[in-house]
């Protein structure tokens, strides 16, 4: 077996490339035929039944609002469903057919449970779910002294999007369907103070991408994977949901890699729309994948170079079970710290 491993790690990696630049120009071409007869095919969302998860702001808002200029009929789900009334205000006025929000928390399998069946109920069926649920968090790993925030990071970003995937896939069948998903970048370009955040997206992704050769075509999944976000939490700003020792990752005035979230959302509805498997905004960080898979070396000399390693740094301590100073309150809500590196 030694002897059989040893000649394939030898013949294997040269034989494929050259497979892959004799094949590449007519992948290049077929993909192309698929993208040009998915514009003009793509999927008529009107009276469409679309749930949404955490809706109530960033990229789940800018979502329901695409989907509502497409006359689709949206259930709109978050934990608290004080938000979600304005936003299913703004969704009528685009267009939506209809509006349903449900307050629910998408890390309880009864919960997802509970909003899968009312829809099921009250529109007899599912046509697209859209998990939008994300946390992150801008601490180090060492700085942690309270260790509960970790299965939280994984809760949220991890079963807060396999649960009401679990529940809606049935339904989801019976009406071939889709399900989509927002990635990052941190799922296989990780980056310092992102290890949790960067480890769940990691899972999330590898879990679609099994569940996607499992449903085959009777289910179709569309991955979002958007750059970096220049959010409030990396400005210092960090709002502290419900007193929870952690950060939700807003988007709402989010400008990921110099654009809106509105054209993210406006992309993730296209692709989904078209049968995309895959949306990525900006699609050039593609090649730092090359880097990572031919020469990792050379992507960490190049990060090591460019991402400060002394001096002070805006941080997000919450989380981390170590003290904020009463200077970063804002009205009990907002945390800014000063550290060092």
């Amino acid at each position: 077996m030694d002897l059989f491993n040893s000649v394939l790690n030898f013949v294997v990696p040269p034989a494929s490339l050259v497979m892959l630049a004799f094949s590449w120009p007519a992948l290049c071409f077929i993909s192309g035929l698929e993208w040009l007869y998915n514009q003009f095919n793509g999927e008529i969302m009107e009276d469409k039944v679309v749930i949404i998860t955490g809706a109530s702001s960033g990229i789940g808002e800018q979502i329901a609002y695409e989907y509502a200029k497409r006359r689709a009929q949206l259930v709109l789900v978050a934990r608290r469903d004080t938000r979600l009334r304005g936003i299913a205000e703004n969704a009528r006025f685009l267009g939506a057919k209809h509006v349903l929000i449900i307050a629910a928390d998408v890390v309880k399998e009864e919960d997802c449970r509970r909003f899968i069946n009312e829809t099921i109920n009250i529109y007899g069926r599912v046509d697209h779910l859209v998990n939008t649920v994300s946390l992150g968090h801008t601490f180090s790993f060492e700085e942690v002294t309270d260790t509960s925030v970790f299965p939280q990071l994984l809760d949220i970003n991890f079963w807060g999007n396999v649960y009401p995937t679990y529940v809606a896939l049935p339904y989801l069948r019976q009406t071939h369907g889709k399900v989509i998903v927002n990635a990052s970048v941190e799922s296989w370009l990780p980056l310092p103070r992102m290890s949790i955040y960067a480890a769940a997206k990691a899972a999330l992704v590898n879990f679609y991408e099994t569940l996607r050769l499992e449903v085959r075509d009777e289910v179709g999944i569309t991955t979002a994977t958007h750059g970096w976000i220049v959010s409030e939490m990396s400005r210092g700003r960090f709002m502290v949901d419900e007193g929870a020792e952690m950060q939700w990752k807003e988007e709402r005035e989010v400008q990921a890699s110099g654009g809106p979230v509105e054209d993210f959302a406006r992309l993730i509805v296209a692709g989904a729309c078209r049968g995309d498997p895959y949306v990525k905004y900006p699609s050039w960080y593609d090649i730092f994948l090359l880097y990572r898979v031919f020469a990792p070396n050379i992507l960490n000399w190049t990060f090591r170079m460019i991402l400060p390693t002394h001096g002070t740094r805006r941080t997000s301590l919450v989380g981390t079970g170590r003290p904020i100073s009463s200077e970063g309150r804002n009205n009990g809500r907002n945390f800014t710290k000063e550290t060092s590196w």
